[in-house]
């Protein structure tokens, strides 16, 4: 594809092409009053962030405090910023405006905090290869994260020409998918992909685990090798991790992509809306449970347990719902246990702040 309808000149691209938009301007309008330049985040490092102004792409200070202790506040990929300019210096990021969506998954530090993703995405693109033995287990787990988030989850199953029998495959995964379109893809034939490129809109990421070919897919909407590809490895499918940090790239179409390294594991953090959304059907049953609080697992008068055994509802299923909310559960309980935690140290820096002030007070008798 030519490169041609961009001259390669400083900014190629204006903020609108990276999705700013009406309800963007109307946030940001204290801001401007104050003198800030609005940005977009295209990736955040420890320090500084590489961000996109309607003058071209700048690198921005952060300011010591920037995440208060807590990954999820800190700036990523996707976030809208108000960016401080600085004369003969690099400008310092000042605010982020209020994040639309975010996809946020339990840090791989397993510390009680969650780790954003990417901030103000559209769609979600969860890729699954069908050049592997399918995981439904694994693909409700990515989808839990995508309607989380508040974005619109694609299924994208990729690498149609490397299986047998696609319509299969496509049936499997959308009884696991309810009320998301379910897409056939390959990357190497072109099949598919223009049904997707009309699916998508907005901010989209690729989310998926390494070698579900989400950066092959990404150059071909993208129209140009912008993002790494590594071999997959013949042994076990597994792609090796060639994207290790995020970027947003504007899309030929309009529409910005935000690339994602393959994530080795994605926990759930305080994902119970979205497991609803992906077990509906499990949720709608519970309904008619005879106890509010049923577990479904042995309960008397359990309309889940009854589905399972006349066969409506498979026992994989069920398994892989109590599965997920007993992570989510678990995570869950660890925020709990550190805003504890974080309350009581609050508590305690008072108390000793006050008991100075009265053996001051005291002594100036």
């Amino acid at each position: 594809m030519s490169h041609s309808s961009h001259p390669h000149h400083a900014q190629p691209y204006s903020l609108a092409d990276y999705g700013w938009d009406q309800a963007c301007e109307r946030a940001f309008a204290p801001h401007r009053a104050d003198g800030l330049v609005p940005a977009r985040i295209v990736r955040a490092d420890r320090g500084s962030c590489e961000a996109v102004t309607d003058t071209g792409t700048v690198r921005a200070n952060l300011p010591g405090n920037a995440d208060h202790g807590d990954p999820q506040a800190a700036p990523c990929t996707g976030d809208w910023a108000a960016l401080r300019p600085v004369a003969g210096a690099a400008p310092v990021l000042h605010a982020l405006l209020e994040r639309r969506t975010a996809l946020v998954r339990a840090s791989a530090s397993r510390t009680s905090h969650g780790q954003t993703l990417a901030a103000n995405v559209d769609t979600v693109v969860v890729a699954v290869s069908l050049a592997a033995p399918l995981k439904d287990g694994r693909t409700e787990r990515m989808l839990a994260l995508a309607w989380e988030s508040g974005a619109r989850p694609v299924v994208v199953l990729t690498k149609a020409d490397l299986c047998a029998d696609p319509s299969a495959a496509q049936a499997q995964v959308s009884r696991v998918a309810a009320g998301v379109d379910v897409l056939v893809t390959s990357a190497g034939t072109g099949q598919g992909l223009d049904t997707l490129s009309a699916a998508l809109h907005g901010t989209i990421v690729l989310l998926g685990p390494s070698g579900a070919g989400k950066s092959t897919l990404g150059n071909r909407l993208l129209g140009q090798d912008r993002l790494a590809t590594g071999a997959v490895r013949e042994a076990d499918g597994k792609g090796r991790h060639t994207t290790s940090s995020r970027e947003l790239l504007p899309l030929p179409g309009g529409g910005v992509l935000l690339d994602t390294p393959g994530l080795r594991a994605i926990g759930l953090h305080d994902a119970r809306n979205g497991l609803e959304q992906v077990f509906a059907e499990i949720e709608h049953l519970a309904q008619d449970c005879r106890f509010a609080d049923c577990a479904h697992a042995g309960e008397p008068g359990c309309a889940v347990l009854a589905a399972v055994g006349e066969g409506r509802l498979p026992q994989r299923r069920l398994d892989g719902y109590r599965r997920l909310l007993r992570e989510n559960d678990h995570a869950a309980s660890r925020t709990d246990e550190r805003l504890r935690a974080d309350r009581e140290t609050t508590r305690k820096d008072i108390t000793r702040h006050l008991r100075a002030t009265y053996r001051f007070r005291g002594r100036q008798r």
